[in-house]
């Protein structure tokens, strides 16, 4: 009978312990599933702030709290009012520039670029351009803001400021000519707008210096009012001396300060 009593015990023993490595195994998969979940949610996290980050670079500089927000939450604070969806009569009217073609040049401290609007294709964004460089508006106006990035590279002026905010009393729409595939050729002139609206275009505008991509948002893509047609490479100069020290790697204000000298059109 002990011998009997012995082998029972043991065998329960044994039943246990199998059961005990089976559990443990158990929670060894779980653990696994459950880190790979974190890892590829973290990733999509870093994702999606990237790509909130990288769709404000038209509007204005992202805030602080616009920052801590996409990082915390991935979702913008409390909107601000939307611009109206129609222009006011400081905006000059589409038909001033439809089926023309203005050329002229944007003067800057590192050099002198030649340009092209396209009133044909952007009749109301040419408008706004030619009637800005007729009132010498951009003379003394910095370009804020450069982007270095492998597919993303722009170079944006025209903010009021100099900082990249735009001017609430200068809002206008609606979005021309946009590109259906969200491409940006080298050379693009393109309109600066606030996120997600196609009534907050403004002053500000960025200059395609190499083949980029930019996700459309809500409202669409950015209007293309024309092209560079000379001097890009002082752009490409801009870009290859880098950004202010302390910036984002790829996202910030030029190493060298760049400034507007005049911008005309005829």
């Amino acid at each position: 009978m002990a011998a009997s009593s012995r082998s029972a015990r043991d065998a329960k023993r044994r039943v246990q312990q199998m059961e005990a490595k089976r559990e443990l195994r158990r929670e060894q998969v779980k653990r696994r599933k459950r880190d790979n979940i974190l890892a590829i949610s973290g990733g999509a996290a870093a994702l999606a702030l990237a790509l909130i980050l990288q769709l404000t670079v038209f509007s204005s500089n992202p805030s602080e709290e616009e920052f801590a927000a996409a990082q915390a939450g991935l979702a913008s604070p409390s909107a601000t009012p939307s611009a109206s969806p129609s222009n006011g009569g400081n905006i000059p009217k589409p038909e001033t520039a439809a089926g023309k073609t203005f050329t002229g040049e944007l003067k800057l401290n590192r050099g002198v670029l030649g340009v092209e609007l396209d009133g044909s294709k952007a009749p109301q964004a040419a408008a706004v351009f030619k009637s800005l460089a007729d009132q010498n508006f951009y003379a003394g106006l910095a370009c804020h803001r450069l982007t270095t990035g492998e597919t993303f590279g722009v170079l944006q002026c025209g903010s009021k400021t100099g900082d990249g905010s735009g001017d609430p009393a200068y809002t206008w729409g609606p979005l021309e000519n946009t590109p259906a595939d969200n491409n940006y050729p080298a050379g693009t002139i393109a309109v600066a707008r606030t996120s997600g609206n196609a009534y907050g275009n403004g002053t500000q505008f960025f200059i395609v210096y190499k083949d980029t991509v930019i996700p459309a948002d809500a409202a669409g893509g950015y209007t293309v009012v024309g092209r560079v047609t000379s001097g890009l490479d002082v752009v490409t100069g801009i870009a290859a001396a880098g950004l202010k020290p302390g910036d984002n790697a790829t996202d910030g204000a030029p190493a060298e300060p760049v400034t507007i000298d005049s911008f005309s059109l005829k």
